[in-house]
């Protein structure tokens, strides 16, 4: 599976994103309506500010005898009193010098903005930027306009805006972490029996335990219930599968040695010689391919069981002696430095697969078969089965595996051994290699693993 493949199939990155768009949909939502309105409504206030300020403004003024405006008292709000301080207004009538506030210390307003009776306002150039101006044109007592104008400078406003944007970031920025840190617990521990179960296959699977364990939600529990009643089921039909095996190699091979006996007794005559030679030779293929498949079939059956487990040396002592008494021309001899190892395979199958090759080693072997048993670091699992026999070429190496390859047929066997070997490690999920050793044929068998012992 790639990389890619792994990615979208992930619930809990599913999850996350989920989280990730709908935390970014409303922080963002938030973010934007928060500002349109605190605009507008801080907007609102400076306008309602600047109106209020220049009819305050036309109320407090009057023109003396000369036609000069002035006020009849200062403006409440103090900050027209500061110079430069970004809040200004002006009075000016025809042909009289121009009434300024203290705040205004250099240059001028338009008094054009204020043309009518109506409160006018516009951005323009003030003395120290861009500002916020508000008109009204008034009349004097002899009809002179007088011309009122307000200001406040935009920066006044931008960084009033500019502040609450500030800070509504850093709450937002704090409520989105918080809002995906909980929803990051919740994926987590929503997933949680998910990895257990999970855990629990992966136990199940490498032999560590015999069914699913543990307490599940109510969502997950008919699943574990079900997975648990198949594998019961299908440990059943091995189980099942093992004896009718076993039933259908003996009733087969009683008619067997009765049609091989029935051959031998027509090689007496000479004129049944060649039907007898034909007749044996079919029943010893017959012979071989039953032996073949009933063990091709007891092997397959245990590679599909949950939860099995085999112990070394504990499952290589009893074969190694039933080996001392089947060749006892020849030395068995087991090396195992590490302590018990435990591989999650069928340990009926793996019994025959050592049965297989200790015997095949002890047909060839001269004096000494050793098995020796390996862990590395990478956590794979070897054994090893060496002979000081004549050992193989190349050619023969390579179609040694292959159903009823006899390379001396004074040796007893049917040359199924190796095939079937071959097949057991396939099922077993294990890497077969045949090569030479340091005398004689070295077969090496390397699994994934061990797991810990119970």
């Amino acid at each position: 599976m790639s990389k890619a493949s792994t990615i979208s199939g992930s619930l809990r990155l599913r999850f996350l994103i989920a989280v990730l768009v709908w935390v970014a949909l409303g922080v963002g939502g938030i973010w934007f309506t928060s500002n349109r309105v605190f605009e507008r409504h801080i907007e609102d206030m400076y306008h309602e500010e600047l109106e209020v300020h220049v009819r305050e403004l036309a109320r407090l003024t009057e023109l003396d005898e000369e036609g000069r405006p002035f006020l009849t008292r200062p403006l409440s709000d103090p900050r027209y009193e500061v110079p430069l301080s970004g809040f200004y207004w002006q009075v000016t009538v025809p042909r009289q010098p121009a009434l300024l506030s203290q705040s205004m210390t250099r240059g001028t307003l338009d008094e054009q903005i204020a043309h009518s009776p109506d409160v006018a306002h516009t951005v323009e150039g003030g003395p120290t930027g861009p500002a916020i101006t508000y008109g009204l044109l008034e009349y004097g007592p002899n009809g002179e306009p007088i011309h009122i104008v307000i200001a406040t400078d935009e920066r006044e406003l931008l960084e009033d805006i500019a502040a609450f944007t500030n800070e509504l970031m850093v709450w937002l920025a704090a409520l989105a972490a918080l809002l995906l840190a909980t929803g990051i617990a919740v994926i987590s521990f929503g997933l949680q029996p998910l990895r257990r179960l999970g855990r629990a296959i992966t136990r199940l699977r490498s032999g560590e335990a015999e069914e699913l364990q543990g307490r599940y939600p109510s969502e997950i529990a008919p699943l574990v219930t079900d997975l648990n009643e198949y594998v019961r089921q299908n440990t059943a039909i091995v189980r099942r599968a093992r004896v009718q095996a076993g039933n259908l190699a003996h009733s087969l091979r009683t008619p067997l040695a009765i049609l091989t006996d029935e051959a031998e007794q027509l090689a007496q005559d000479k004129n049944c010689a060649g039907a007898s030679k034909v007749l044996l030779e079919q029943a010893e293929a017959m012979q071989q391919q039953i032996d073949y498949q009933l063990a091709r079939a007891r092997s397959a059956a245990g590679a599909s069981v949950p939860g099995s487990r085999a112990m070394l040396p504990e499952l290589a002592v009893p074969i190694l002696n039933a080996m001392r008494r089947l060749h006892p021309d020849k030395d068995f001899t087991l090396e195992q430095e590490e302590g018990p190892l435990v591989l999650g395979v069928d340990p009926v199958n793996l019994s025959e697969l050592i049965s297989i090759l200790l015997d095949n080693a002890g047909k060839w072997a001269r004096e000494n078969v050793r098995m020796a048993v390996r862990s590395h670091s990478d956590g794979a699992v070897t054994i090893l089965v060496e002979d000081d026999g004549p050992g193989m070429s190349t050619d023969q190496i390579a179609s040694a595996c292959d159903v009823g390859t006899r390379f001396d047929t004074e040796k007893s066997g049917s040359g199924l051994g190796l095939a079937m070997a071959r097949d057991i490690c396939e099922d077993l999920g294990a890497d077969l290699t045949l090569g030479m050793g340091k005398a004689g044929l070295r077969v090496e068998l390397r699994f994934d693993g061990a797991i810990p012992p119970r």
